[in-house]
This record gives C-alpha cells, structure tokens and sequence, in this order.
C-alpha cells in the first residue's frame, strides 16, 4: 500500500511539469501556420491524434525523448520556447533527459515518398526504408 502511495505522489509531482512543457508546444503549434501539426506527425511517424494527446496537458502521454530535435525542427521553435519547454521536460522526466544525454546524437532526414494507396503498405514501406538507414548505420560503423 506504501508502494502506492509514493507512486501517487511521484505522479502528481511530475504532472505539474508535463503540464508545463505541453503547454508550451501547444502554444508553439497555435502561433505556427495551419499544417504544422500534420507536419510534425508526418516527421515523427504517428497520426495526428498522437500530436493532439503529446500536446494537451489533459492526456498524460509523455513526449519520447527520441522526437524532441524532430519536434523543435519542425515547429521552429524560438531559443526562449525551447530553453522553457526544456526545463519544465527535464524536471518532469529527468531520468529520460540523462538517457538522451547519454545516447549518440542524431538528425533527422525527411523523405519524400510515394502514396501507396493504402495505410499497411504505406506503413510497411516506412519501416522498410526504417530498417534499410539502420542497415547502413552498422555497415557504416564497421568500416
């Protein structure tokens, strides 16, 4: 009971912060033009329904450390909105941040490809090109 107890209270510690940082995308969308959300979903690989739960503080979905430099790419964020959003990230998840830290930078490589006609071939070609970028990686890394 104790366990849960301090898991209740770890909870509502961190929802203040993921508020905080929710906010502040979702006050980043608002002042960037129409499309933006539908860009940032198709960069990061997810529907538009996922871009609405990581930038709502209703829906208590983190944002992946993975899809923050995809995230302040897309949505251009300015040095005051990322040095805000951030801080309040890094006390809401700080165990994500020295994770991410500690990981090989990255960047991101938008594609343009075609329509296949429908939502699983165009998902099996996602993660064929996926796998085909990790495939080079570990030949590039080899050499």
């Amino acid at each position: 009971m104790s366990s849960q107890r301090s898991s209740r209270k770890t909870d509502t510690a961190v929802a203040p912060a993921v508020a905080r940082y929710k906010n502040v995308l979702r006050q980043v969308l608002d002042n960037r033009p129409s499309g933006t959300r539908q860009k940032l979903a198709l960069a990061l690989g997810k529907n538009r329904s996922f871009i609405s739960q990581i930038s709502s503080p209703l829906y208590p979905v983190p944002i992946p450390v993975q899809h923050l430099e995809t995230l302040f790419g897309v949505c251009h964020f300015a040095p005051h909105e990322r040095d805000e959003f951030l801080a309040a990230y890094a006390e809401a998840h700080h165990t994500r941040m020295r994770a991410a830290e500690a990981r090989p930078a990255t960047r991101n490589l938008v594609l343009t490809v075609p329509d296949l006609g429908s939502v699983e071939r165009n998902h099996r070609l996602d993660e064929l090109v996926a796998e085909m970028v990790r495939s080079l990686v570990r030949h590039i890394e080899l050499m």
